[in-house]
């Protein structure tokens, strides 16, 4: 049996995951796919697949596409999410500050340079015209608890994270949401090791078919809004919110949206250059 290990963030996003696991359909086809959270998100998981630690990672669509052009030897071989991520902008429930403009010079908290709390923090600063230079700071805390600690010590002003994971933070007085920020592009895509794809092409076919089934009819899964609130300890009303809201795709992320996102984030400075759409890429 082939063992694939596979990243990706513990959260609602990825219950499609969890149930084709739970339901051992990739056992069925005589995979092991071994799923690993990363609480880190996408800063952790380019690093793991850097490394080979994981073979593919359901990932943040800006920050593979930076890693990617940095060196990492993956490829896109899918959009998982098609629609984008609402990040919510995020204080201490006691903090001074009540609109995205207070936050102007202060630090930002993010989870790694890199990382899509870190990308975001400058298209929110990008969306409200201050200085990339001199008004933006941040504090890597790595996680969603280190943002807890961070925004309540003081040592980090403001988390951007999306809000419905972070909407029961809110409900019980530790965050206050003062804005959101969706981003400008669909939010996940399936990112493969290139090794992986050349030798094991069959298995993940067979492994994108059998996500797709039910990614694709996830929607009409009895009591699904139920199961998320229950697993991922949220209220029925904010499942039922997002689900409207979310769209999966089984598709490969098309070369307009490609080169849509890799111009925004070199307006930025965020990546040195914008690479062609095979460099980032790879059709199944």
């Amino acid at each position: 049996m082939k063992t694939v290990n596979i990243g990706g963030v513990p959260e609602h996003f990825n219950l499609a995951w969890y149930l084709t696991l739970k339901n051992q359909e990739y056992k069925n086809q005589d995979i092991n796919l071994r799923w690993h959270d990363y609480p880190g998100g996408t800063g952790a998981m380019n690093k793991a697949l850097r490394k080979g630690e994981i073979d593919m990672a359901v990932i943040l669509t800006e920050g593979i596409i930076k890693d990617i052009i940095d060196g990492n030897p993956s490829k896109i071989v899918q959009t998982f999410v098609q629609t984008p991520l609402i990040w919510g902008i995020h204080v201490a429930n006691d903090s001074p500050y009540e609109t995205i403009n207070d936050l102007k010079g202060t630090k930002a908290a993010i989870s790694r340079y890199g990382s899509g709390s870190h990308l975001m923090a400058y298209i929110n600063a990008q969306n409200n015209d201050w200085n990339l230079e001199t008004d933006l700071g941040f504090e890597v805390i790595k996680d969603l608890d280190g943002a807890v600690e961070g925004l309540t010590n003081g040592t980090a002003d403001y988390f951007l994270w999306e809000k419905f994971t972070t909407k029961p933070l809110v409900d019980d007085g530790t965050f206050r949401r003062i804005g959101n920020c969706p981003s400008p592009w669909p939010c996940f895509v399936i990112a493969v090791r290139e090794n992986f794809i050349a030798n094991n092409k069959p298995d993940l076919e067979t492994i994108l078919e059998i996500i797709n089934n039910t990614s694709s009819e996830f929607k009409d899964i009895p009591s699904i809004d139920k199961t998320i609130a229950n697993r991922y300890k949220q209220e029925l009303d904010d499942v039922q919110e997002w689900l409207g809201l979310t769209e999966w795709s089984q598709e490969l992320i098309d070369k307009q949206t490609v080169m849509d996102t890799q111009k925004q984030l070199h307006a930025l400075n965020i990546i040195p250059e914008i690479t062609d759409y095979e460099s980032l890429t790879y059709k199944l």
